[in-house]
């Protein structure tokens, strides 16, 4: 493809994705953060974690992307007595025939909301592991692939934590991004409760489909980005997880640092924010945009930090700072 062609083909994308933008802002009144987290997730091909307080929307917001892009939704509301087989689904005995069939569970839908996922026990969260990665589910001794598009969206709440079991490290590496949201301002809350507050229901036209989705994702892996850039990606990575103190100060905070698979979501992410600014190619500051996102869920913090009360966000922002930009 030569660059006219790809100018054009991005140029479409970030015009559809203008239009997405537009269309959800008729229901979600700002949000902008949370919104572009969640395309970023749709486009970067994974899986978004989003935390904040009850009540800013965030099932409304994963319910009217189903909407606009014309796929289907289905809300798990995790809890401590859910199983395993009430996110699959499990094998049913059917009489007539005297064999087993499958009875698929919520999470064979294109968009799934794991409402306040750190509510059920491990055995529960695991169940999404293989779904999330592997974009199939095994009941019994049968494996089902799940639908194309297939996009997880939990929550979690920060405030409360009583009854609460925290993610393990290995199911949020399987998150593409965390993204924290926080309250709308004044003049958005106003805009809130004025429409909130009118009889008529706000309705969203599908202006995408899955086929679009699938072009939009093909320009955003086309966009180029440069080997110093691929090498200033993997050193962000490999600097968290330095263990020299003396010449590496910061390593104190961090117990254990980012995955591969950290370093994957990175360079996935800055073509995705290139093409949200309608680029053909990937800058530094297109890497340093997502980096908090992608990599403060996967660092695990030491005693230091927590003593000093400092937050992954806070240690990756000053890891950018230790790591030269090209």
């Amino acid at each position: 493809m030569d660059t006219r062609d790809m100018e054009t083909q991005v140029g479409e994308a970030q015009s559809q994705l203008q239009n997405t933008r537009d269309e959800i802002a008729k229901r979600i009144v700002g949000q902008k953060k949370m919104i572009d987290g969640l395309l970023m997730g749709l486009l970067a091909d994974g899986h978004v974690l989003i935390e904040g307080v009850p009540g800013l929307a965030k099932t409304l917001a994963v319910k009217t992307i189903a909407e606009v892009l014309d796929v289907s939704f289905k809300r798990i509301q995790f809890t401590p007595d859910l199983l395993p087989a009430d996110l699959i689904g499990t094998m049913v005995y059917r009489q007539q025939t005297g064999e087993f069939i499958p009875r698929k569970g919520p999470v064979f839908s294109n968009l799934v909301l794991a409402d306040e996922i750190n509510r059920s026990p491990a055995k529960v969260q695991s169940a999404l592991l293989e779904a999330m990665e592997e974009r199939q589910i095994t009941i019994s001794e049968n494996t089902f692939v799940l639908p194309k598009p297939f996009f997880v969206m939990a929550t979690q709440n920060p405030i409360e934590q009583e009854g609460t079991y925290p993610l393990p490290e290995a199911e949020l590496d399987r998150f593409l991004l965390k993204v924290v949201i926080d309250y709308p301002s004044m003049d958005e809350e106003l805009e809130i409760i004025r429409r909130v507050g009118s009889p008529r229901p706000i309705g969203v036209s599908s202006i995408l489909n899955p086929y679009a989705l699938e072009e939009m994702k093909k320009a955003a892996s086309r966009i180029k980005i440069d080997q110093r850039i691929e090498e200033y990606i993997v050193s962000i990575s490999t600097a968290s997880r330095f263990k020299d103190r003396k010449k590496f100060p910061i390593s104190r905070y961090i117990e254990y640092g980012a995955s591969p698979r950290a370093s994957i979501y990175l360079y996935r992410c800055a073509k995705v924010k290139a093409l949200f600014e309608g680029r053909t190619f990937v800058i530094p500051e297109d890497v340093k945009e997502v980096a908090v996102n992608v990599l403060a869920h996967r660092i695990v913090l030491s005693y230091e930090a927590e003593s000093e009360e400092l937050t992954g966000a806070d240690v990756v922002s000053q890891l950018l700072q230790t790591v030269p930009v090209p």
